[in-house]
Order: C-alpha cells, then sequence, then structure tokens
C-alpha cells in the first residue's frame, strides 16, 4: 500500500507510537510521518506508507493550523505544561482589545528563537541534548511566517487562539512572546492542530493516494518513448519549472517525476 493515512493524534502518544500503530495495522514496515507532533499536543498526524515515504520532504514544507492555549503568570523551562516553573509573573488587567491588539501584532514575516527543548540539531547535537546536560548554546533565529491569528477566548489566567502559520514556527515560542507582549509570562498548557497543508481533521481515517497528494502539482504526459527512460531513471528534458509532477501514460498515473533544472527524472513508481 501507498499513500498518506490522517490520523488524530491522542494526548500522551508521540508520533512514533501512531506509526507502530499503523505498522501494526496494515503488517507494513516501510511508515513513517511528515512533521512530528509533541506527546502533548494532539491533532492531525499524516502518517506515510510505503513509496509515500519519499514525499516527507514536500509535505514538511506545508503551512498548518493550530488551536493553543496560553496560560499565563507562569514561565516553564520547556515552554509548555511538561516542563518545571522557572519564572513567575503577576497578571497584568487584561481586556479583549489589548489581546487582540497583541495577536495581530504577530501577523506577517519574522524571526522566531526556536525553544530551547527542541530537536533543531545545532553542531550535530540536538538542542535539548544541550538542555539536558545544562550546556549553553548559540540558538540562531528563523524567519517565519504568521498568515492569520484569531482569539476564541480568554478565561482568567489563559488565552485560547487559533493561528495560521508556515512550516518551522514553534507555538510554544509563539505563546512565550505572546505572554511577554501582554506584559508577564507564559507556556503553551494545551495544542491540537487543525490542519497541515490540504489535510484537516475532517480527513482522519482516510487513506489518501500518492496522485492525490499532489493534485495541485503540473502533470507530465509521457510520450511512448518516454516510459522506458523514466522507469529506468533516465532524465527526460522538459520545459517545466523545477518541482514535483504527476506522471502520466495514456491517462494512465505512473508515479512522481521531480524536475531540476528541466530534466525530468524519477522519484516515485506507483505498481
Amino acid at each position: 500500500m501507498d499513500g498518506i493515512i490522517i490520523v488524530d493524534k491522542e494526548q500522551g502518544k508521540t508520533s512514533f507510537d501512531e506509526i507502530r500503530k499503523i505498522r501494526k495495522e496494515y503488517n507494513i514496515k516501510k511508515v513513517g510521518h511528515s512533521g512530528t507532533l509533541d506527546p502533548m499536543a494532539t491533532g492531525v498526524l499524516t502518517i506515510l506508507v510505503g513509496e509515500a515515504t519519499k514525499l516527507s520532504d514536500y509535505l514538511m514544507n506545508h503551512d498548518k493550523e493550530y488551536i493553543a492555549t496560553l496560560t499565563l503568570g507562569e514561565k516553564r523551562d520547556t515552554g509548555d505544561s511538561e516542563g518545571s516553573v522557572i519564572d513567575k509573573k503577576e497578571i497584568p488587567d487584561l481586556n479583549k482589545e489589548k489581546v487582540l491588539e497583541v495577536l495581530n501584532s504577530f501577523i506577517g514575516k519574522s524571526k522566531q528563537i526556536p525553544p530551547l527543548y527542541s530537536a533543531i540539531k545545532v553542531n550535530g547535537k540536538k538542542l535539548y541534548e544541550y538542555a539536558r546536560k545544562g550546556e549553553s548554546v548559540e540558538i540562531k533565529p528563523r524567519e517565519i511566517t504568521i498568515f492569520d491569528i484569531n482569539l476564541i477566548n480568554i478565561n482568567n489566567n489563559q488565552i485560547i487562539f487559533s493561528v495560521h502559520c508556515s512550516k518551522g514556527t514553534y507555538i510554544r515560542t509563539l505563546c512565550e512572546d505572546i505572554a511577554k507582549k501582554l506584559g508577564t509570562v507564559g507556556y503553551m498548557s494545551s495544542l491540537r492542530r487543525t490542519r497541515v497543508g490540504n489535510f484537516s481533521l475532517d480527513d482522519v481515517g482516510k487513506i489518501i493516494s500518492i496522485e492525490e497528494v499532489l493534485k495541485n502539482e503540473p502533470e507530465y504526459r509521457l510520450k511512448d518513448n518516454e516510459l522506458k527512460k523514466f522507469l529506468n531513471g533516465v532524465k527526460i528534458k522538459t520545459n517545466i519549472k523545477d518541482g514535483l509532477v504527476r506522471v502520466y501514460l495514456n491517462n494512465k498515473f505512473i508515479g512522481i517525476g521531480e524536475i531540476n533544472n528541466k530534466d525530468l527524472k524519477r522519484k516515485i513508481i506507483c505498481k
């Protein structure tokens, strides 16, 4: 089986727990995912099966949507509810207008410093490995984009909001930055991912074919004398811009090709 299975990850489970479950359920070894979720988080997890594992990099580039809860007044070392309290501050009087003003100030491109407790590698070591050993390390900011952010509710010391963001955005860090602009400290106390690219919670349980996953990418129609070249991994000259393409022969879906400098080469063959 080749394709993508959309899972609603449960709280307390790791992304690899979900992979193991799919491996067992479908009796298939070649299984991966395209963007991990922390154990405390829930929501959309795209599980890649069979040849679809080769699309991991492509799917990781997709934008995402979340619903997050920011708890104010405490700062935690991990930035979420699983960490230890390292600071406390009074919470100023908040009103809807002030919170909306702060939330809206994050819309657009900005530089974000990833959390120390993350899997980003610096000098060959993951950041959380430095954190666990109490070692200092320079963390370079990364450019992110917040496309939209909306207030859902203010409840005592908690702010619930939705956010549509680019890949690489850490909601834990966003929560801390929002709290700072509000004049206090805070941490992410819950997180639910509602969408990854074109896949939402409405797609949970579906098995989506490779052809369907790339339905928005251009097509390439093979000539009869190009089929053997494509199947054997020989480059084919095209006039299509760089990227992935769906490849067909006589209206039959053959697989996925990748174009670099107008050269088409096999990436996935679908049987």
